[in-house]
This record gives C-alpha cells, structure tokens and sequence, in this order.
C-alpha cells in the first residue's frame, strides 16, 4: 500500500474554484482556474484528453494548487501537489463526487467522449 495522502487543506476545503498550475516541458506554469471536489483527502477534476493541462499532467504529474476566484485570481496559499489521470473504471466516484458539488456538471451538453478525471493528492 502507498504513502498516505496528506489531507486537503484548509485553505482549499470548501472553496468553489482552485488555480491549478501544469508544468510545460521547459518548466514553465501554466495557470487554469477548475472546479473540483474533494473526496477521502484527495481533490478530484474533470478536462479533457485533447486539453492542454491533461498533456502537460501526463509529461509531468506534479501540480500546484491555490484557492481562486472563478477568473483565476488566487484567495490563498498555493500548495504542491501531485495529479494522476484516473482510469476510466475509477471515473465513477470522482464524477459523483462533482455533481454533488456542482450541479451544472449533472447537464449532459457537458459531457463529450473525451472527458477524463485526475485525482489529485497533496504532497
């Protein structure tokens, strides 16, 4: 069995957006505010397989999270972390876990083959 998961912190439990931050190759952040959830001491998003953030987590696993605004303006302290893209048979409760969250994600239009979910634990 694996390290345990830090818990959330505080500063991020609860809050409606978080400002997640990939690595490009050269190192350089890219900024995207999302919605997530948290479930179990773990934060869950969905994107898309097509996106940016999605190729960047798959070249490099490791985050950074802050509380934001829905434009992105960061509320709080930023936190490292570290994203691991679900399979699709683990989908099922982080998709749960964000319709309980947002009730926009119950619509199917947002919705399309190409939506994945990344769990994210704090280092």
């Amino acid at each position: 069995m694996g390290a345990m998961a830090n818990p959330v912190p505080s500063a991020i439990y609860g809050q409606k957006y978080i400002h997640l931050a990939t690595f490009r190759k050269n190192g350089t952040a890219v900024y995207t505010p999302v919605w997530f959830a948290e479930e179990n001491g773990k934060l869950y998003i969905m994107t898309r397989s097509d996106s940016g953030k999605y190729k960047r987590i798959r070249n490099n696993p490791h985050v950074r999270i802050a509380p934001c605004t829905m434009r992105g303006k960061v509320t709080g302290p930023e936190f490292a972390a570290t994203a691991r893209i679900l399979p699709p048979e683990d989908w099922g409760s982080a998709r749960k876990s964000l319709e309980r969250k947002y009730w926009l994600m119950r619509l199917s239009f947002l919705w399309s083959k190409k939506n994945v979910f990344i769990e994210l634990v704090f280092d």
